[in-house]
């Protein structure tokens, strides 16, 4: 463990080092690439801040609006059936559209159970098992001009449901 941890304290510079070697190895005009490349990303970022500030708002409201208070009620009978906390529902759906609204609920729930109660431990897995899909769809789509996903949207959607219930029943039946 302490070889990972040595390396990684040299990494970034090697990769510097490098970069600024090869640069000068082929004569290149490094500063001119450098700013080239922070021109493009910065293109790139404008075209992307209207998507992330309507999802920003859209994941704001619906935390605030009390809407995900509803659906863990309406859905606390499915809930009990399967064995889990109504509450992983919300983060499920939150965890769709935005990480850090989804960490919020997260430590939530930490402060509800604790991290060591079986609903904890649903909950952490459930967010390393899952993906931001429509955050991610929207910003990578957004910023190479897809148009079409395809089935982009219904594979990432299977995907996050597999991630969900893997996470229940890795808790109810291995933990």
């Amino acid at each position: 463990m302490k070889i990972i941890s040595y390396i990684s304290v040299f990494m970034i510079p090697f990769l510097i080092l490098y970069v600024i070697g090869y640069g000068l190895s082929t004569r290149r005009n490094i500063y001119s690439d450098f700013l080239e490349g922070a021109e493009e990303g910065l293109k790139i970022i404008w075209k992307l801040i209207p998507t992330l500030i309507g999802l920003m708002t859209a994941v704001g409201v619906l935390r605030e609006s009390g809407f995900l208070d509803f659906l863990g009620r309406m859905l606390s009978r499915a809930s009990g059936l399967l064995g889990v906390d109504p509450e992983l529902f919300p983060l499920g759906l939150i965890r769709l559209f935005s990480s850090s609204a989804a960490n919020g609920l997260l430590l939530d729930i930490f402060k509800q159970y604790g991290t060591d109660s079986p609903t904890g431990l649903m909950a952490a897995l459930m967010l390393s098992a899952t993906e931001s899909v429509f955050y991610c769809i929207s910003v990578y789509f957004g910023g190479a001009g897809i148009q079409k996903p395809r089935y982009t949207l219904a594979g990432a959607l299977l995907a996050s449901l597999a991630g969900m219930a893997a996470s229940v029943c890795i808790v109810k039946f291995l933990l």
